[in-house]
């Protein structure tokens, strides 16, 4: 039985959405499919169209595909949880961003480049899904390690590594996954929007 039979989707939208929101969720099991580059490109492509204030695109990426040195150097800097599952994701994703733009050749602060690499993320996310794939993004890791392992430049900021594949069957997670191998629910829009005023 696969993840796909074996995982129901509980989540019902309060309000008519497009149904790629509700029924993509972030798993932690993949099965043993690689992923060519041209595939991996495809997911980053959808991430280069993303909004962003000024259209700086002040995004980055890099990546590794499962048994490369690339891919090495990026799980080498996950925590131990992250890295017992994301190692067996056919590839992993480091999204980055630029603090600063350039105006007028000086380097001013960009205080929305983390919002915008953050929608990029998602379009990333999207794109995965609509392609079969599921992707996984996590903030447990050793910023100082990736940041060397991958020569991250100066002035750019780490907010995540994404493991990307195809969902694998539940039953080969540690058990203490297999239950949170799940789509979660959100919170209701009552505790999250308010007409004229935050909640």
């Amino acid at each position: 039985m696969t993840a796909h039979t074996a995982i129901k989707n509980t989540r019902k939208a309060d309000h008519p959405i497009h149904a790629q929101f509700t029924s993509r969720f972030s798993p932690r099991g993949f099965t043993e499919k690689t992923l060519t580059e041209a595939e991996v490109m495809a997911v980053l492509e959808a991430a280069r169209w993303a909004p962003s204030a000024s259209n700086i695109q002040p995004w980055r990426f890099a990546y590794g595909l499962r048994g490369d040195a690339a891919f090495g150097k990026i799980a080498e800097a996950l925590v131990p949880f992250n890295r017992s599952w994301a190692e067996k994701a056919a590839a992993l994703v480091v999204v980055a961003s630029a603090s600063t733009a350039q105006k007028d050749g000086k380097a001013n602060p960009n205080p929305s480049h983390t919002f915008d690499a953050g929608t990029a993320w998602g379009y990333l996310a999207l794109q995965a899904h609509h392609a079969g794939l599921v992707a996984h993004a996590m903030a447990g890791y050793d910023g100082d390690v990736l940041a060397k392992n991958l020569k991250l430049p100066e002035g750019y900021v780490l907010h995540c590594v994404v493991a990307v594949g195809e969902h694998g069957d539940i039953e080969k997670l540690p058990e203490a996954l297999q239950a949170r191998e799940a789509p979660n629910d959100r919170l209701p829009l009552a505790q999250i929007v308010a007409h004229g005023k935050f909640v």
